[in-house]
């Protein structure tokens, strides 16, 4: 056994046990914790892949942002777990039938798959039309030569969407009382500071 099948069968074996305790954890937050290593693991196996740039999406955005979200919302959110968990004891049937006839889809999947005979000769031509480039590398120069102007229309559109959210959920409240930022610089600390002596053994009266 190489150290690549080595490496593979421990991070394939934990994606499926964190997936698995992610679903049967008592408590949220190692429910999230789990969940953070199933992405990690699968990461990993991106790696073995020749996926450098995917796994890397998958530390940095998954990891570094969707599931620490998920970590601090579950953490200040004070949600009461048992009554939850009492609503969610009625749907176990269906959840239970649903999860057969997905084991039973992936069963029909995998009892047909094959692995194609041009597979490794299409990554070497694609290796060879982008100059022997890594798969980063390859994805930098698709994106940044063909597909500059769609890449940074994207951007754009991805940066309307937000100012767009913001604006859509911003309301001024009367009944909250807001910072003055212009009025706290500018005030003068002869009005707002006042000296006093006081002697030992008293206080402010």
């Amino acid at each position: 056994m190489t150290p690549a099948d080595f490496a593979f069968y421990v991070f394939a074996i934990l994606v499926v046990a964190a997936g698995l305790f992610t679903v049967v954890a008592r408590h949220p937050v190692h429910s999230v914790l789990w969940l953070i290593l199933a992405f990690l693991s699968s990461a990993g196996l991106f790696v073995l892949m020749g996926a450098e740039f995917v796994a890397m999406l998958l530390v940095i955005v998954y990891v570094g942002a969707v599931a620490v979200l998920f970590l601090f919302v579950v953490m200040m959110l004070d949600v009461d777990f048992a009554s939850l968990k009492a609503e969610m004891a009625k749907f176990v049937p269906i959840a239970l039938l649903i999860g057969v006839v997905i084991l039973m889809q992936l069963g029909i999947v995998f009892g047909v798959w094959e692995a194609s005979d041009l597979a490794a000769v299409n990554v070497a031509a694609s290796r060879e039309a982008f100059g022997g480039a890594s798969n980063t590398q390859a994805i930098g120069q698709l994106v940044y030569d063909e597909y500059l102007l769609l890449f940074q229309l994207s951007g754009l559109i991805l940066l309307v969407a937000m100012i767009g959210a913001i604006v859509l959920t911003l309301r001024h409240r009367t009944d909250v009382k807001r910072q003055d930022v212009v009025q706290q610089i500018m005030r003068d600390p002869k009005k707002t500071m006042e000296m006093r002596d006081v002697k030992s053994g008293q206080g402010l009266g």
